[in-house]
């Protein structure tokens, strides 16, 4: 239940959930987002054991629970349900991390069924303020090749029936996606991932179909005409709703196959191999470079509501 003035106060384990709903929708807050109902909803400050600055949203072979310290799994509750599960909250190397999973534990959420906004919302709420987003993508073209890196920079949206945006009622949100990808960690991990002597491809346009289902032929071909590098299911809404929430978003990807425009079907099974083969790399390369990451933000992704309210 959701009162229409005064703070809801919802206790849950040792986390303090308070969200407060009021009628002022003015002055636009970089801190305040609205509900699917258009009621105001204030992010509120965790305490310190409950943050994190940088989280990862990934899955198998790009992260290990074992080398994460003190680490324990917290229950966020947000205004758009659950997320994919419990995030787990540790230190790596000093570094306060945040991880969660995003298709559930066990891989159980299909990519049409994500709960994209509860995910990103529960994150900023335990303060994060930049993701590392990895993910599984087809080659759309013969030099980005499986097991090759691409640190995605532009996205063509396919998808048809998932909700991205906070901003349903109550204020008018354009936000820009211009630019979708934090620049200052795009360019990070180009540079990191080529210190660690792995193949990686700087730019990356990433078209996201709908899901579950792999593309036809004809479909594969008409996205390498539009001059699109990489395909797959997850960047979108993802990276937009990391944009609204003004947190730094970077997507590390790996090629796991080259999409049926090669004229090879693709099938899960394939994906999973490559995967496994590969995930050592996959987890070396997110895994050491979140102590290396700088610590000030020299982008503009903080600031992205500026100019996005009315």
């Amino acid at each position: 239940m959701v009162e229409e003035a005064g703070p809801l106060n919802l206790f849950r384990g040792s986390i303090l959930h308070t969200y407060a709903v009021g009628a002022d929708r003015t002055a636009p807050d970089p801190k305040k987002l609205f509900t699917p109902s258009g009621n105001l909803v204030r992010v509120i400050e965790m305490k310190k054991d409950d943050r994190a600055e940088i989280a990862v949203i990934g899955g198998t072979g790009v992260y290990d629970p074992e080398i994460i310290d003190d680490s324990k799994e917290v229950e966020v509750h947000t205004p758009f349900g659950p997320p994919s599960a419990e995030v787990t909250l540790g230190t790596y190397k000093g570094q306060r991390v945040a991880f969660i999973p995003r298709h559930g534990k066990g891989h159980r959420i299909p990519p049409h069924m994500i709960n994209y906004r509860a995910n990103i919302w529960a994150l900023k709420q335990l303060g994060v303020e930049r993701i590392v987003a990895s993910s599984a993508i087809g080659s759309l073209r013969m030099d980005y090749g499986p097991g090759d890196f691409v640190i995605t920079d532009q996205f063509i949206d396919r998808t048809r029936k998932r909700l991205d945006t906070f901003y349903e009622g109550g204020q008018i949100c354009h936000i820009s996606s211009a630019d979708p990808i934090c620049p200052q960690l795009h360019d990070f991990f180009v540079d990191h991932t080529r210190r660690l002597g792995l193949k990686v491809h700087p730019t990356g346009t990433y078209v996201c179909i709908e899901g579950p289902r792999f593309s036809s032929r004809a479909e594969s071909k008409l996205f390498r005409q539009w001059g699109a590098d990489i395909i797959g299911m997850t960047l979108y809404p993802e990276c937009i709703l990391a944009r609204e929430a003004e947190i730094c978003y970077v997507s590390v990807a790996m090629v796991t196959d080259y999409d049926v425009w090669a004229e090879k079907p693709v099938s899960a099974i394939e994906v999973v191999e490559t995967m496994q083969k590969n995930s050592a790399n996959f987890k070396r390369l997110i895994m050491e470079a979140l102590p290396q990451i700088p610590d000030d933000r020299t982008c503009g992704c903080g600031k992205a509501l500026e100019f996005a309210l009315m």
